[in-house]
């Protein structure tokens, strides 16, 4: 079925650790054009969040590393969006959080 429904290929949900301190991260996130900060997954459009302070906010700190979610966690859900517009709105933002230029 996903062949015949996603012909192009299915979105896909992962998560990779941010290199940097909080307000780097927060910047990467806040520097993000077609990404939509939402908790959602499987979505039509891209999505990105920062699960320690959303999906699992409610957590303490010890329970957030028995569950291996670092803060540094940034989960992304890709949407329909051309992978090579979202591979540039990545590495804007990563130039813009870590002080390089857009």
């Amino acid at each position: 079925m996903a062949d015949r429904y996603f012909p192009k290929g299915a979105g896909s949900t992962f998560t990779f650790g941010f290199k940097g301190d909080e307000a780097q991260r927060d910047a990467f996130i806040n520097s993000v054009r077609l990404f939509s900060y939402q908790a959602n997954v499987g979505d039509s459009r891209s999505l990105i969040i920062n699960s320690p302070k959303t999906t699992h906010g409610e957590l303490t700190p010890d329970e957030l590393a028995l569950a291996d979610i670092p803060p540094e966690t940034i989960r992304l859900s890709l949407g329909l969006e051309d992978a090579n517009d979202l591979i540039a709105d990545l590495e804007q933002a990563f130039a813009r959080s870590l002080g390089g230029k857009e």
